[in-house]
């Protein structure tokens, strides 16, 4: 009878974490921070994993003197990641601002990734969020057994950020209540966060900064007021300006999503995904890619974002339903599913978009009976 060992607590924390389905950004390219910092010889702000070049490099890509090929995370202007890292350099917030599916979210978790080496410092905004996520909250056992005192403090992501010198993050800033949202002017401004039961305030430290997300396309918002939004610079992260551009950027997170979820290879499936870019764009855009038929909108945004969605579960029902490669039918339920988000107007934008573009397209007979099938 043989025996076997139990594993030690590092074993299985090792387990565990080669279970992640979806790691931080600085466990997910640990390998390819570690290679920047090492050939990163530029100046580096206080507290900073590596140099804004480096930090730059990180998010745009490229291929290092010692042969390493960082991965771009994010395609798109170099510009705009290199005025967002100059920001973070500086005393002024980042607001990451674009319409739904633009990478806000993604970018702002690389950056803290790059910057400060831990993207978790996070506040996630809701209709919901409390002051004390952004400030501080308290830890009511002993708030009653002892009174108010720093051992019954409890730090927000926005003040643990503060007192190490790191990069806070908060999602969807324009969901969070106004109220709530103007907590964070003396932060930004000061540089402070009072702590009026202690008589006590936390100072930031040096490396400090906060990185913000927001679009305004969403119903619900809650406008920032000009006194916050001036404590931001803003950057507005648009759509991808080209097809292929998108096509590009949808196949690269397909394939990363694809590889953790034990799914066939999206790059095989280039001709379908080709296909979503397309019909998002055309109706995205309200004409044909050639401009020669205009169409009606629907109301959904159609992004990046939900072409990557629609092409992660077309591989699925490929994988699991299929013989494994991306076909027609494998997206179209997908697509009407983006398409239709209003029952009464989008299905007869859809409907007109599938009788009048797709039916009469040189190769797209397959993807036109895929269609009428479910949407029959």
């Amino acid at each position: 009878m043989s025996e076997t060992s139990a594993p030690t607590a590092e074993t299985a924390g090792e387990s565990v974490g080669a279970e992640v389905l979806r790691p931080h950004a600085e466990d997910a390219f640990a390998g390819e921070l570690a290679a920047l910092a090492a050939a990163d010889d530029r100046p580096r702000p206080a507290r900073w994993r590596l140099s804004p070049w480096a930090v730059a490099t990180y998010l745009l890509g490229g291929t290092l003197p010692d042969g390493t090929v960082i991965t771009p995370k994010y395609v798109g202007p170099r510009r705009i990641i290199e005025v967002a890292v100059t920001t973070l350099a500086t005393d002024r917030a980042l607001l990451l601002l674009g319409v739904p599916g633009t990478a806000k979210t993604w970018v702002s978790e690389h950056l803290a990734a790059a910057v400060s080496g831990d993207s978790t410092l996070l506040v996630q905004g809701t209709a919901g969020t409390p002051e004390e996520a952004i400030r501080y909250g308290w830890n009511y056992a002993q708030l009653l057994a002892h009174g108010p005192s720093r051992d019954a403090l409890v730090s927000s992501p926005v003040m643990r950020a503060m007192a190490e010198g790191m990069t806070a993050r908060i999602e969807e800033l324009t969901r969070i209540p106004a109220d709530v949202q103007d907590s964070l002017i003396t932060i930004l401004s000061e540089k402070t966060l009072p702590v009026p039961e202690l008589g006590q305030e936390i100072q930031a430290v040096r490396g400090f900064n906060v990185i913000a997300t927001a679009n305004d396309r969403d119903r619900g918002i809650n406008d920032l007021s000009s006194a916050l939004r001036r404590r931001f610079n803003t950057v507005v992260l648009p759509l991808p300006a080209t097809a292929e551009a998108e096509v590009d950027i949808v196949s690269r997170r397909v394939d990363q999503i694809g590889r953790s979820l034990d799914l066939p290879g999206g790059l095989e499936g280039i001709a379908e995904i080709r296909r979503v870019v397309t019909v998002f764009r055309e109706l995205r855009d309200g004409v044909t890619a050639d401009g020669r038929t205009k169409l009606k909108s629907p109301s959904g945004t159609l992004s990046t974002a939900e072409a990557i969605s629609v092409v992660t579960n077309g591989l699925a029902l490929a994988a699991h339903f299929g013989d494994g490669v991306l076909r027609p039918g494998d997206v179209a339920s997908g697509i009407l599913g983006a398409v239709v988000r209003d029952p009464a107007a989008d299905r007869v934008i859809w409907q007109e978009y599938v009788e009048t573009v797709v039916r009469e397209r040189d190769g797209w007979k397959d993807f036109y009976r895929a269609c009428r099938e479910v949407g029959a």
